[in-house]
């Protein structure tokens, strides 16, 4: 990779935009994002958005776009409400989970007949997500589930451990509550269902209907959007809008070094 920004030489087929820190950041979005998506739809590209964050739908997600500017399809967004969600109908029958997670995420699992408890004996799979009503309670009931003698699953929607807000503010997120449980009860994640999983990748690329050389990733992160496309032999952009600066991707690992580095997103169109 080059020690300064670079562009696209090509317009792909395909487009698989993370959406925080890469389209928008809280409620505002990022400059040329609008131009960018409308302009690559213009020349027949598709373009798929996905992201780690469960706390709304792919539905919440499509309106909040629409309502910035960018007319957005819920079909055209994958999270990992979706994933989960996923995940868990493909577990063997009566599979009971406890969902340590937000409105959207309960709704999708438990709408998508997943059996639900807050039992630890009765407990499969401990699902720990991105919660901001996380409390002792609930780790509490983790620790009971993952520690008697035929323990539970561990499981996370997404290992990132923070959230980005504008103006260089966050909160913790899913690898956090991840974090403390493990530390608590030795038990060790074994299934991410967000970037830069298998599983979220499979879940895009099957609704893109492309291959992955004819698809390029754009986002902000090293450690789950870039090393995702890298674990796919696909093109990666990386914006630095988001968590990652340009030094972290001059020095980052190979499985997480990104194609190209831009400033911004609309230096896709140029």
């Amino acid at each position: 990779m080059t020690t300064a920004p670079s562009i696209p030489d090509r317009t792909y087929q395909g487009y698989i935009f993370d959406l925080d820190g890469t389209i928008y950041l809280g409620s505002q979005l990022l400059p040329g994002a609008r131009e960018v998506v409308l302009g690559l739809r213009e020349r027949g590209s598709r373009v798929l958005f996905v992201t780690n964050n469960p706390t709304r739908d792919p539905q919440m997600y499509a309106r909040k776009l629409t309502d910035l500017g960018v007319a957005t399809d819920p079909a055209d967004v994958v999270n990992t409400v979706v994933t989960m969600t996923t995940w868990l109908v493909a577990q063997p029958a009566g599979t009971t989970a406890f969902v340590m997670g937000e409105e959207p995420l309960l709704r999708s699992v438990a709408g998508a007949g997943v059996p639900l408890s807050e039992a630890p004996d009765e407990i499969d799979v401990v699902v720990a997500s991105y919660d901001r009503t996380f409390d002792y309670r609930k780790l509490q009931i983790a620790f009971d589930a993952l520690t008697r003698p035929e323990p539970a699953r561990l499981v996370t929607t997404n290992p990132d451990v923070y959230c980005p807000f504008p103006g260089g503010r966050g909160e913790p997120d899913a690898g956090a509550i991840v974090a403390a449980i493990e530390a608590c009860t030795g038990q060790r994640c074994s299934v991410n269902t967000g970037k830069p999983d298998r599983i979220m990748l499979e879940t895009a690329m099957g609704l893109l209907n492309l291959d992955a050389q004819d698809c390029l990733m754009v986002g902000d992160r090293l450690s789950t959007d870039i090393a995702m496309a890298v674990s796919a032999g696909m093109d990666s952009a990386l914006v630095l809008t988001g968590e990652a600066t340009l030094e972290a991707a001059r020095s980052c690992r190979e499985d997480q070094r990104p194609s190209f580095v831009l400033d911004q997103i609309n230096q896709l169109l140029r």
